[in-house]
């Protein structure tokens, strides 16, 4: 019976927003070698468990798989402290803000028609951006990403913020460039307003940037009445942009994203998928692309990277956009769209993608 590091295991922790998670990892003996567990829930609930390894394997290699795996979970915000504090006790602590923003689930065209006709629910442009949070303290503006990290904006950005009349604020929107697109403000002047609904959010967020003389700040129109959202939503797709957002207009604002359903949703007009970088093709300007499927990873093709961009190493994340994906999990028409610091290894999966529909006939498209 082997005995290194028989005894190595960690338990993790995750609280942000309604969000109470644990998950457990350990190297336990097996035979004549070593496998790699993991549990996982909400805290206090019964456990979902499972092997990382299929076969026992030597004590290095299940040392390599189980480090893996615990990177993974802390780079994505799991702490060994109970309290939960995302990053806390990793290297990433000093970049942890503790702010999230709310995420949104997808909807296709057959859900559309409910929420055109509905007057509760309004509706905006999906950016094809970056998802800052940006906050104001005095003269000093933090940018958040989308896992609660600190980041980096553009100075027109930075500048355009720093206009605001209101000397604290928390901001959500989009970065396209050297422009911000805020559709929602949660605090202001010392009140958080994220209990508000989202109605008197957004006319709080208007009266805000209104008169700002800045191309570095925009407000994010938000329509609503069935023929005003018909109106937009015709305008945009003849526009080719990104898709829309469908928001609850009497919801409060929610940090993480709901396991289904929500209080705003998105249809993407276009698919685009973030996929794990599997290496550079020889002489070539393009990189193979990975996505993770069940325990394996797969691969979904290739794209080709602009000459104005450096090509991304194995193992950073990339945006992809393409037409539709095969079924296996190739993509038709990949354009690639940058690089992600803001997307963890673990949600780069094949349930991302949109599966060609009957009768589609790639050539013709």
């Amino acid at each position: 019976m082997p005995t290194p590091g028989s005894n190595e295991n960690v338990t993790l922790y995750y609280r942000e927003g309604s969000s109470d998670k644990v998950y457990h990892a350990a190297i336990e003996p097996s035979g004549s070698g070593f496998i790699v567990t993991f549990a996982y829930g909400r805290r206090g609930s019964t456990m979902n468990t499972g092997v990382k390894t299929s076969a026992p394997v030597g004590f290095a290699e299940a040392k390599k798989i189980y480090d893996k795996l615990v990177n993974e979970k802390t780079a994505k915000g799991y702490t060994p402290g109970e309290s939960g504090t995302p990053y806390q006790h990793t290297d990433k602590a000093d970049r942890a803000t503790g702010v999230v923003p709310q995420l949104l689930n997808s909807i296709d065209e057959l859900d559309v028609e409910k929420y055109l006709t509905d007057d509760r629910w309004w509706m905006q442009e999906k950016f094809d951006g970056r998802r800052v949070l940006v906050r104001k303290q005095g003269a000093t503006i933090t940018a958040i990403n989308r896992t609660g990290l600190t980041t980096n904006l553009p100075l027109p950005i930075v500048q355009a913020i720093q206009s605001l009349s209101a000397t604290d604020c928390l901001l959500d929107g989009e970065a396209v460039g050297d422009v911000y697109h805020a559709f929602d403000l949660l605090h202001s002047n010392e009140a958080d307003t994220r209990a508000n609904p989202y109605a008197e959010r957004h006319a709080m967020l208007r009266k805000l940037t209104d008169g700002i003389q800045s191309d570095g700040l925009r407000l994010a129109e938000a329509v609503s009445g069935t023929k005003q959202k018909r109106a937009m939503l015709e305008k945009f797709k003849r526009a080719k942009k990104e898709g829309v957002v469908f928001k609850d207009s009497s919801a409060h604002y929610a940090p993480g994203r709901p396991a289904s359903g929500g209080s705003q949703h998105k249809l993407k007009f276009t698919a685009s998928a973030s996929c794990i970088v599997a290496g550079a093709k020889p002489n070539k300007r393009s990189v193979a692309l990975e996505l993770i499927d069940g325990p394996k990873r797969v691969a979904v093709g290739n794209v080709t990277i602009p000459p104005n961009q450096p090509i991304p190493a194995a193992g950073e994340i990339v945006e992809v956009r393409y037409l539709y994906a095969y079924p296996g999990g190739s993509l038709y028409q990949p354009i690639f769209l940058g690089k992600r610091d803001d997307v963890e290894v673990d949600a780069c999966t094949v349930a991302q993608l949109k599966l060609k529909a009957s009768g589609e006939d790639g050539d013709d498209a």
